[in-house]
């Protein structure tokens, strides 16, 4: 299997030199250059989510070096759970949660594939990887913790100052070693912007060996189909029907794994994305025109992106803007709808959503009342609300008890540096960074 850029301009590369480069040399997002399908009979023997992924992945690492290490590398990735779990008695509805990994998000599940795949690619390799990650929130602290402490890697994070919420900025920041936190004077899509900036400039390029762990990078985004195979096939078997999913959409990385998911032949049927007010993709179904925008700050931190990366690889799968209407559907929630669907959704079923679920749970209701009735409809929770608290807990009325592994996070001290929203600015860090 080889993978090419959506730009088409780039030579086509392994998978373990999509992984590593991050972006195609073309400014492209890097592609399967054909897509395998995927007989459901070829999943028969696989229940564990590491049994399925390596199902799954089997034909996309074909020919590549880490192929006979790829049941390895998911059997370190996938060592927590992705349960679902029912919210209405009648089990129309459920909710998928990711949050069960380190840092609590389901950035958790791309971010270790990405550090167990490198780790072996990278074996014996002198010269350092830099890898760099622009964050609206979680992406930053999984890879962090991914990385953490791993032998010649360098991983720098930039995120916007004052728009992720403190326990965010906690995760972010509370590593040090090999783990350098950058504090950016501007928005996530200013942050998202130097990330592009720097893979593509020839001065940074002759200096280091740049890649990417944002879902702009194969490595991230294609694992993160694997738990939508695996919650597809487990109620396939139990329903004979292929579930509906919702899913809180930014980067769009989550939702293209989801679409990836389906084209090579899992049982999914339609995919609705919830954004929160920044509207570019709803509006593009919408108009036909891809207008992408400066972002709003939101509750929902994570998804506060105006011009989408993942929009890229969408349209690449489908050309035209018929061919994406097909494929997805999308809605928009403002933050006064988040708060009173927190507030509804604990009342009615006794469930505390983070900002960012809670556009998924507020999506849900809008549904046709047949619709919801006539199928299996799968939420999905991108990160626990006690990441949320200082947003759920007024809300909810009652305190969110931390998991574990965010607690530990607070006894580690924290240390991050302030740049301007330029490339120059990063470069300069970058130079320091050891």
């Amino acid at each position: 299997m080889k993978y090419v850029s959506t730009r088409g301009q780039s030579p086509a590369v392994s998978f373990g030199a999509a992984l590593e480069q991050g972006l195609a040399p073309d400014g492209g997002l890097y592609l399967p250059e054909r897509w395998p399908t995927i007989p459901l009979a070829e999943f028969q023997d696989a229940k564990t989510l590491p049994e399925i992924a390596e199902v799954m992945l089997r034909p996309f690492v074909e020919g590549d070096a880490l192929a006979s290490q790829v049941g390895a590398v998911v059997r370190e990735a996938f060592d927590f759970p992705a349960p679902l779990k029912a919210v209405t008695a009648d089990g129309a509805l459920s909710v998928l949660e990711l949050f069960h990994g380190p840092t609590a998000a389901f950035k958790d599940f791309g971010a270790r594939f990405l550090a167990a795949s490198m780790a072996r690619i990278r074996a014996g390799d002198s010269k350092p990887l830099n890898i760099l990650v622009a964050t609206s929130g979680d992406t930053g602290g999984a890879v962090a913790a991914a990385f953490h402490g791993r032998p010649g890697v360098l991983v720098s994070v930039l995120f916007p100052k004052g728009l992720v919420s403190p326990t965010q900025e906690r995760q972010l920041t509370c590593w040090g070693d090999n783990v350098h936190s950058y504090r950016v004077d501007g928005s996530f899509d200013d942050c998202q912007r130097m990330v592009k900036e720097a893979f593509v400039d020839p001065a940074l390029k002759s200096r280091f060996q740049l890649s990417s762990a944002n879902s702009i990078n194969l490595g991230r985004l294609l694992p993160q189909a694997v738990y939508y195979a695996a919650t597809s096939l487990a109620v396939h078997r139990e329903r004979g029907v292929a579930p509906n999913f919702i899913i809180p959409s930014g980067n769009l990385g989550n939702s293209v794994a989801c679409v990836w998911a389906r084209k090579i032949g899992l049982p999914i049927g339609r995919i609705v994305l919830a954004h929160n007010v920044n509207r570019s993709v709803p509006d593009f179904l919408k108009s036909g025109q891809w207008q992408p925008r400066p972002s709003i700050p939101t509750l929902a931190s994570a998804m506060d992106v105006g011009s989408p990366s993942n929009m890229e690889r969408l349209r690449a799968l489908f050309p035209d803007v018929e061919g994406v209407r097909n494929a997805i559907s999308a809605d928009s929630v403002t933050d006064d709808q988040i708060r009173a669907r927190i507030s509804a959704d604990f009342a009615t079923y006794g469930k505390a959503w983070c900002p960012h679920t809670a556009t998924a749970a507020e999506v849900y209701t809008r549904l046709p009342p047949a619709e919801r009735a006539n199928a299996r409809w799968i939420m999905v929770s991108t990160a626990h609300p006690a990441k949320f608290r200082e947003i759920v807990e007024p809300l909810i009325g009652r305190r969110i008890e931390m998991p574990e592994s965010l607690a530990k996070l607070f006894s580690r001290p924290v240390s991050c540096a302030d740049l301007e929203p330029t490339l120059a600015a990063l470069s300069g860090a970058l130079g320091t960074a050891r």
